[in-house]
């Protein structure tokens, strides 16, 4: 019985994870951050960098702009945020 409980860290193992820069924390327990991905044109096989911004949910206000950040998808929070900070990677120098 104690082997099918599982906790809900570990049910979340298989929600998408990205990594990306914070470009902006001007408000209340939300961040947004910038994910650079690259891809390969198809036909003229040159490499693309596209960026894409997402709204996080940082609860408490703990990331600054300048931080790489670990994201993880989660389920709608507003409008725009699906997506909550899960750990500052590298913090950008204060001052």
């Amino acid at each position: 019985m104690s082997e099918e409980i599982t906790t809900r860290e570990e049910n979340r193992g298989s929600r998408k994870s990205l990594q990306g820069l914070v470009v902006s924390d001007a408000m209340e327990k939300t961040i947004v951050v910038q994910v650079e991905r690259s891809s390969r044109h198809p036909l003229y096989k040159k490499i693309i960098r596209k960026r894409k911004k997402y709204a996080v949910h940082d609860q408490e206000n703990q990331a600054r702009k300048g931080d790489k950040v670990e994201i993880m998808g989660t389920r709608p929070l507003s409008k725009t945020k699906r997506w909550r900070l899960v750990r500052i990677l590298e913090e950008a120098p204060r001052g």
